[in-house]
């Protein structure tokens, strides 16, 4: 499979995966079923988990330039994840302005490109 590919099929289960998850603790109108914060925990825990080992797979088929590969892998991660929240917070699915968003939810999203160049870079440490 393409590199590319594989980078956007993994960003798009990196998505799904938490947000599917979150539907365990959301009642039907949209009201947390949980505190908040416990919520936005989980998430950010399921998300590292899958992202963390995405990114595994990913890097099991990198031989060269580990470091360059984790910074594409969590910008392509980074974008896609944007992307998909904003066009639900512009349609009205995440009931939030873009200000919200972004406090609340898409300065997580940072952390992917973080943990993917922090393979990179230990992989080369490592074997480059």
């Amino acid at each position: 499979m393409n590199k590319y590919l594989k980078m956007v099929i993994f960003g798009l289960i990196v998505w799904l995966i938490p947000f599917i998850v979150s539907f365990a603790f959301v009642d039907r109108n949209g009201n947390f079923l949980i505190a908040e914060t416990f919520f936005k925990s989980i998430t950010i825990v399921t998300g590292g988990i899958v992202g963390v080992l995405l990114a595994i797979q990913y890097f099991k088929g990198v031989e060269t330039d580990f470091v360059r590969e984790g910074v594409i892998l969590g910008t392509i991660w980074l974008v896609i994840n944007l992307a998909i929240d904003l066009s639900l917070v512009y349609s009205g699915f995440f009931p939030m302005t873009v200000t919200q968003y972004f406090t609340d939810i898409g300065m997580r999203y940072l952390g992917m490109p973080i943990y993917t160049i922090g393979m990179g870079y230990i992989l080369m440490q490592k074997l480059g």
